[in-house]
């Protein structure tokens, strides 16, 4: 007589992933905990100002952070609109929410939460390659967003001081961003011609695997970059309300705790600390990115505590929550 399968309870199930979720949180706090260590002032005059907080733009700033988010996901759906695929909006914005939980919270978290995003992305009915095209449509979107932030701060300084002298290397740093895209474009909208990559696929488990993925990440390139022109204005404009928005929420934290330091020398000290967040030195850029802004927002003249609380208020918004966010969602998402 045959056995009969012992299947394994839902509750366990769920028990187990909810371990591993509190696994991820204790180590994320874990992480901040050695980032910010030495680095915070003392602790009664920190929570006092704390305290002191505005409560409404605390509040505004999490409505900002929503907005922020919200446009990365139009951005997303955006794309696989024009390549012909559908998502549902929930379930989207929770996939959103995941990948971005998996990209602040793990090791190359961008690149694992790509992978992760094109996974879920097939599962939601949208082909692999069209989940690839909006990997590196956004990734090149995300490039010209912030290229437009600098230029509409670099004229709004000019505007503000036309006597002000911008530095030329970020002014070239931009220029050159602008001109490698643009020349990934317009060799993307080229015939691609018989190469390599077309030749019968070597013989081995391990070479052939890569031999597709080159495939599949050339035909993205070539489908992205065949996009109509207002596919790519769109995409942009979304990519700079993210950031802008992302902008206005570090401004309304600092806005809470009474700092009147200036909307430019702000915007200035958030442009400088996304270069600094491209370097991957720690998951999320945990302990990297409070002390890049702690630096200049005391630069800027703001005391050490109260620069101190503004930029936690500001990274709990825009980090630190979003990873029991991501994870409840990502549940969510395994659950349906």
């Amino acid at each position: 007589m045959s056995e009969i399968p012992v299947v394994p309870r839902k509750s366990a199930t769920w028990r187990s992933r909810w371990v591993r979720l509190a696994a991820v949180a204790a180590s994320v706090l874990l992480l901040a905990a050695i980032g910010l260590r030495g680095k915070l002032p003392d602790p009664r005059a920190f929570t006092d100002a704390l305290g002191g907080a505005h409560w409404g733009w605390i509040l505004g700033a999490v409505v900002l952070q929503i907005v922020s988010l919200a446009c990365f996901a139009f951005q997303e759906r955006h794309l696989m609109t024009a390549m012909g695929a559908s998502i549902r909006k929930r379930r989207l914005f929770a996939i959103i929410l995941a990948r971005n939980a998996i990209s602040i919270s793990v090791p190359a978290g961008p690149a694992v939460s790509t992978g992760y995003a094109i996974r879920e992305y097939n599962r939601a009915g949208v082909p692999s390659e069209i989940g690839t095209v909006c990997a590196i449509v956004s990734g090149l979107a995300s490039i010209g967003g912030l290229t437009l932030l600098y230029t509409g701060g670099a004229a709004a300084l000019l505007t503000h001081n036309s006597a002000t002298t911008l530095n030329w290397r970020p002014l070239a740093v931009v220029a050159g961003l602008v001109a490698i895209v643009a020349t990934l474009v317009a060799l993307g909208r080229r015939r691609p011609s018989r190469d390599l990559l077309d030749r019968v696929p070597p013989s081995g488990r391990v070479p052939r695997y890569v031999h597709g993925l080159l495939l599949t990440a050339r035909a993205a390139w070539h489908a992205g970059a065949g996009l109509r022109i207002r596919d790519w204005a769109a995409v942009v404009g979304y990519s700079a309300v993210n950031r802008l928005t992302d902008l206005l929420c570090l401004i309304a934290c600092t806005r809470a705790l009474g700092l009147q330091i200036s909307l430019i020398t702000l915007a200035t000290i958030y442009l400088g600390v996304q270069i600094v967040r491209q370097v991957p030195l720690t998951p999320g850029g945990i302990g990297v990115i409070e002390t890049a802004l702690v630096a200049g927002l005391t630069t800027a003249g703001a005391t050490a505590i109260t620069a101190t609380a503004a930029v936690l208020i500001y990274r709990v918004i825009s980090c630190w929550l979003l990873i029991p966010a991501g994870g409840i969602a990502a549940l969510m998402i395994r659950r349906r």
